[in-house]
């Protein structure tokens, strides 16, 4: 992500004498932005841990670092009337009509990378997607990957579109999306009677030791990680469980996954009513038979993948307005969604 970014900034500088080679990809720049901002803030309060040990009483400190974000990216997207145009983009921002599949613009792009620290666990974060939209139809590159929200997919869409120079209009057409194998589970073949699971045959499989006359579990390395069953069974296997399914998603490779689908925008501004809303439905999925086709994990059948977004402002007075913004996301039974509400007054 980074050197795509340095890449555009360089062809743009180099083009800036006048060549008629250089001018398309000036129109292209006109009017992005290009913003890199670093943003930190506490994190949990630090934790006493309690425990007794042959009647003595022990604790440990658990510390959890600081959250940060280090933010680059490049946007051109023309700000709805509703958004604040005067304000410096940090990479922060909550701005939901971003996942609309229409803009103001016909021709739209954002790149932007977010490493970030949240609650002591790192993600890389990335938002990319290409948007070109005229009055009859439509087309949407995009790659999301969300570290907290454990989603990460690549999706193109292309679809025509009625009524397409009026506040509200549909769209029809068709998406294709590439991703791990979502519903995939690599513990079932570990589990036998009443979804009981043989996670010691699974710990030794994977390295792991038991002395069960000693009491002395150890991890790959030779390294005593519990002295008692409870403690191997509470502490160390869901740690050996999230490991084994975590390599083993890993090593499969991404599924293609087409569909149908149908959607719907609409976007009114008003100085004292805004609403900006706009839905995605996938009612149908092709089915190619691989083994790790979703259908598989759904006894065979269609489901139903969605997404949609509501921003909704108003100024009731002179001084009191309220507002409500969100965004929704339901893709291959795996939720994510933000949203924000609150009551504006004003004194004076």
């Amino acid at each position: 992500m980074i050197r795509l970014l340095v890449i555009l900034l360089v062809i743009l500088t180099s083009c800036a004498t006048p060549k008629e080679c250089c001018s398309q990809i000036k129109k292209i720049f006109k009017f992005s932005t290009f913003y890199v901002a670093a943003n930190g803030n506490t994190s949990l309060a630090d934790r006493d841990i309690y425990s007794v040990q042959d009647g003595a009483v022990l604790y440990d400190t658990v510390f959890t670092p600081f959250d940060y974000s280090l933010v680059m990216g490049i946007r051109k997207i023309k700000r709805f009337g509703y958004e604040d145009i005067t304000k410096f983009k940090d990479g922060t921002e909550s701005a939901y009509g971003d996942a609309a599949s229409v803009g103001l613009s016909s021709f739209e792009y954002l790149f932007q990378a977010n490493y970030k620290r949240q609650e002591g666990v790192e993600y890389l974060d990335q938002h990319h997607f290409v948007r070109y939209v005229k009055p009859k139809w439509l087309a949407k590159v995009e790659y999301i990957k969300d570290g907290f929200a454990d989603i990460e997919y690549f999706e193109s869409t292309q679809r025509l579109r009625l009524n397409g120079n009026k506040k509200l209009s549909f769209n029809i057409g068709a998406a294709q999306r590439l991703a791990e194998p979502y519903g995939f589970d690599p513990l079932q073949e570990w589990k036998i009677q009443n979804d009981y699971l043989h996670y010691t045959c699974l710990a030794i499989q994977e390295g792991y030791s038991v002395d069960v006359y000693e009491s002395e579990y150890k991890d790959p390395d030779g390294n005593i990680v519990a002295t008692s069953a409870d403690v191997w069974k509470q502490v160390v296997i869901p740690e050996v469980l999230e490991n084994y399914v975590e390599k083993k998603r890993n090593e499969l490779p991404n599924q293609w996954q087409h569909s149908l689908v149908v959607g719907f925008d609409y976007y009114y501004y008003k100085k004292n009513f805004w609403l900006h809303s706009w839905g995605n439905l996938m009612p149908y999925h092709y089915n190619d038979g691989g083994q790790y086709s979703y259908h598989n994990f759904n006894d065979g059948e269609q489901w139903y993948d969605y997404s949609g977004g509501l921003i909704v402002g108003t100024k009731i007075t002179k001084n009191l307005g309220m507002f409500i913004e969100g965004k929704y996301n339901k893709y291959w039974n795996r939720e994510w969604y933000d949203f924000k509400c609150g009551v504006n007054y004003v004194i004076f």
